[in-house]
């Protein structure tokens, strides 16, 4: 979809013809270019786009600002270079109520947005996807095809530094309610999160089924394996003080493999899309 069909004419207040939107804002909306790329041949299965982010990055520094007015109830005063998308031609569902989605941001077919939605510039819906209530899709994120994003999950967004690694889940997991990613985390393909899961690209996952620990760093953010049933968990707290409190640590563990049983009970009835 052209970027430049988001902002119709009739409904906005700026004088004159709105200004060209680059071209960036289109291949991002077609899917031509993408912030990450699934590429086998890196070590976590991704290639970033750093020159994308930083096409972005001089969206953001533009400094004109535009008005755009609905229906004389609803007004909108951001950048001129970020329009929101047009949402009524897609092969899409958007149910009413507040959802906001900016140009630039892929919809795959069949996504369904479900109200209050935020989707930012520069992410990736992928087909199928179910995009919950109150859920905040950040910029440059990148989630896959038949994802169940449910209600109030929140996937952080990156424009700087540019070769930092976005929020990726890939297809075919869920994310439980109230769950957090952040700073770069990969939710593997298939992987299943409860509710309340809070993971950043530092993260410490107990793996209780292969009885490891795996740990991101800023250069190598976590990466939850793919299938891997995630659940919010405590360590003790060290030092003696601690102990004697009896405080515990909020951190995430793997507590098994997904099979039949558990995606029967993540699966969404097909008339919900």
């Amino acid at each position: 979809m052209s970027a430049r069909a988001s902002v119709p004419a009739a409904t906005a207040r700026a004088a004159g013809e709105p200004r060209a939107l680059p071209s960036l804002l289109d291949d991002l909306d077609a899917g031509r270019r993408r912030a990450a790329w699934p590429d086998p041949a890196s070590p976590d299965g991704w290639r970033v786009d750093p020159d994308l982010r930083r096409e972005l990055l001089g969206l953001f520094r533009e400094p004109a600002m535009r008005e755009w007015q609905v229906a004389d109830v609803l007004v909108f005063r951001d950048r001129a270079t970020l329009p929101t998308k047009r949402l009524l031609d897609g092969p899409w569902r958007v149910v009413p109520g507040g959802t906001s989605v900016r140009a630039g941001a892929y919809l795959g077919d069949g996504v369904v947005i479900m109200p209050p939605s935020y989707v930012n510039v520069g992410a990736w819906v992928g087909e199928g996807t179910m995009v919950d209530s109150h859920v905040l899709v950040g910029s440059c994120a990148q989630v896959g095809a038949r994802v169940h994003l449910s209600a109030g999950v929140q996937i952080g967004g990156v424009l700087e530094p540019a070769n930092a690694r976005p929020v990726i889940v890939e297809d075919d997991a869920f994310v439980g309610a109230q769950c957090g990613l952040f700073d770069g985390v990969l939710v593997g393909r298939g992987a299943v999160l409860a509710a309340g899961v809070v993971l950043t690209g530092t993260s410490r996952l107990y793996d209780l089924v292969g009885e490891r620990v795996l740990e991101g760093t800023p250069e190598a953010p976590l990466a939850v394996p793919s299938g891997a049933v995630v659940v919010p968990a405590t360590r003790p707290a060290r030092g003696a003080f601690a102990s004697a409190q009896g405080i515990g640590l909020q951190c995430a563990a793997i507590v098994k493999m997904r099979d039949t049983g558990t995606s029967a009970r993540t699966a969404l009835e097909a008339a919900l899309r």
